[in-house]
């Protein structure tokens, strides 16, 4: 564990409120992005991977179903294909990949679920996927959470998460959209964009490997009609889920 990290985890553990300034974690990680290969991750044997967050990554997984690397277990979205390419990669890491996303959670929702769904399973790579809905909610619903509690909430939570698992590995999954398909209309605009500016300033407090699903999806859309990936602007396609699980191995080493 780096020393950043550690004197992190010791300032979160004594202190109060939401660490600021100088207490911030400064580490550059971009998938995709990345230039330098030591900022990707190594499995180790073992490695217990667990892919957390809302709709986008729970995809009809069976809830009821605990076991690791289980079909049923991961869905039919990204979860599942990266596991797939994970397992079938790397046979004799004996790795054990989960699936605890579900439909429409929010921040305030992974808080609740969290020491269950999260930290008993004790991860050592942890990939989050959260963001799209802490906003959506305030156009289709009337919810009041705003872009500050969203990132006071998943600091919080990555805190936490920290203190109780030290060496972890996070992966931060950018929340992204496709502009001008199914929900997505100008409504979203600018507002969303503070949500993903979050998710990318978390992740570089954490020390966790940012995926930019945006740009990742709007590379994809120069070429070919945005629906193609995500046929209602949030919830990819088969195509778009592969996009996706792609982008997700591209934070291995």
């Amino acid at each position: 564990m780096n020393t950043n990290r550690r004197s992190f985890i010791k300032k979160s553990i004594i202190g109060t409120g939401l660490l600021t300034g100088a207490d911030l974690l400064r580490n550059d990680v971009f998938a995709y992005e990345s230039t330098a290969g030591s900022s990707k991750i190594t499995l180790n044997n073992d490695d217990i991977i667990l892919f957390q967050g809302d709709s986008i990554t729970d995809v009809g997984r069976d809830r009821n179903n605990k076991n690791a690397n289980d079909t049923a277990a991961l869905g039919h979205g990204y979860a599942l294909l990266a596991a797939s390419q994970l397992l079938n990669k790397y046979p004799a890491k004996r790795l054990k990949v989960y699936n605890t996303g579900i439909s429409g959670n929010r921040v305030p929702d992974l808080q609740k679920r969290w020491q269950e769904d999260t930290l008993a399973i004790k991860p050592t790579v942890l990939s989050i996927l959260i963001g799209v809905n802490d906003f959506w909610r305030t156009i289709d619903r009337g919810a009041q959470t705003t872009v500050e509690e969203y990132k006071s909430q998943y600091k919080q939570l990555l805190q936490e998460t920290l203190q109780k698992l030290p060496n972890v590995k996070l992966i931060i999954g950018e929340p992204f959209a496709v502009k001008g398909v199914g929900h997505i209309t100008e409504a979203w605009y600018p507002k969303f964009l503070a949500y993903q500016e979050s998710a990318r300033e978390i992740a570089k407090e954490f020390g966790a490997i940012l995926i930019p699903y945006q740009k990742i999806f709007d590379n994809a859309q120069k070429n070919t009609p945005g629906a193609y990936w995500a046929a209602d602007g949030v919830h990819p396609t088969l195509a778009g889920a592969q996009m996706m699980a792609s982008a997700w191995m591209d934070c291995i080493k």
